[in-house]
């Protein structure tokens, strides 16, 4: 006999070009409806906006065969909470606010954030909406990871320091590895490899974060789909002096026309592998520079925690792409780190993909920022 869920969470995940949405009960951890509207605001794509993106899904909902009374709260995630939000947050006018006014520090999400959050709270206007922020489980990073060496004044007046994001995601593969291994979370030291359009790594010692990729914005680290990642800070100087770019040049020309879209023309990671398999040197190029900065982070990473139990990949292109996986942890045997090619092309699913005799455990983890956001605002209904 069915059972009726005592209520349901619509859980928003407003992306840089993407709204991923779920319809969770919270209670049994389960996705009830759940769909991704794509390439928005991209060549060819059918989807001008965010706005007419969210208007397509209320669609979507308004004709499935649940009962949208059943809606006790909406989930939004939100990538940048700044020094303010770390917590789970009702939004108010203030919160949202704050919200649009921390699109300084992460120009391509916070502003689709927000229009997620207007839309759906004209949509559903009689449930608490919850924010869940990106940089919370990187709020308490430690202070020598968390600073950088600039003018300490300087730093406290604007608020510069690393906040680091992905952190529903890397919070809840981290807890995911522990049961996967059957081992207590606070004796486990982890890296997690959080690689989609956007990517990043984290070092995660007894379930606490202890340094992460990203920084003050969501643009440090690794190379993703549009963001250069790591990159000289004279560089921008460089290019303000001799090609007179302005502040809103080189912020789109780092946002949005670089990582592996400015190396190969394309931010898609499955045309990526087809120009590569097609013998395109500028996508072989784009390929090989995204690998060799996932392994100076994962180098980086041992050496922070010491002893890795586990190496876990997630988010689209770290759960899909199994040479991804095999290339970043190439030849790294005398480490302790062996994947098992066969495992690694196989499957589905939360796996282990290491050898027997790897010294650290390599996981596949799918992530579930969904759950872990529906569950965060369930505690406000």
């Amino acid at each position: 006999m069915n059972t009726v869920p005592a209520g349901l969470v619509l859980v928003l995940n407003s992306g840089s070009s993407s709204i991923k949405f779920q319809l969770v009960d919270p209670v049994a951890g389960t996705a009830v409806i759940s769909g991704l509207v794509e390439q928005i605001g991209e060549p060819g794509g059918a989807i001008p906006d965010h706005a007419a993106g969210l208007r397509r899904i209320h669609q979507r909902l308004a004709d499935s065969h649940v009962d949208l009374a059943a809606v006790r709260a909406v989930g939004h995630r939100v990538v940048h909470g700044g020094m303010m939000f770390h917590s789970p947050t009702l939004i108010t006018n203030a919160v949202l606010a704050e919200i649009e006014r921390l699109a300084e520090l992460a120009p391509l999400h916070n502003p689709p954030n927000a229009i997620g959050i207007e839309v759906a709270r004209a949509d559903f206007p009689d449930v608490p909406h919850v924010a869940v922020f990106d940089t919370g489980f990187f709020h308490w990073l430690p202070e020598d990871a968390a600073s950088y060496a600039i003018d300490r004044d300087v730093a406290i007046e604007y608020g510069i320091r690393r906040y680091g994001f992905h952190g529903t995601s890397h919070e809840y593969v981290s807890r995911e590895v522990a049961v996967l291994l059957g081992a207590d979370l606070t004796e486990i030291n982890t890296i997690v490899l959080h690689l989609g359009n956007g990517a990043s790594a984290s070092a995660v010692r007894g379930g606490v974060a202890v340094e992460t990729s990203m920084g003050l914005t969501p643009l440090e680290g690794l190379v993703m789909g549009t963001r250069c990642g790591d990159i000289d800070p004279g560089v921008l100087m460089h290019l303000r002096r001799t090609a007179g770019m302005g502040v809103e040049q080189l912020d789109d020309l780092l946002n949005r026309r670089s990582g592996l879209k400015g190396l190969c023309g394309s931010n898609d990671f499955r045309e990526l592998l087809e120009r590569v398999a097609d013998g395109s040197a500028p996508a072989k190029l784009a390929y090989d520079v995204y690998i060799h900065r996932l392994r100076k982070y994962i180098g980086a990473y041992l050496a922070v925690l010491g002893r890795v139990d586990a190496i876990a990949f997630t988010a689209g292109v770290g759960e899909n792409v199994a040479a991804v996986r095999e290339d970043a942890l190439a030849g790294l045997d005398g480490l302790g780190i062996v994947i098992d090619p066969q495992r690694n092309r196989a499957g589905s699913g939360a796996r282990i993909i290491s050898a027997e005799h790897s010294r650290s455990t390599v996981l596949v983890v799918p992530t579930n920022e969904e759950l872990a956001i529906a569950r965060a605002a369930w505690q406000f209904v």
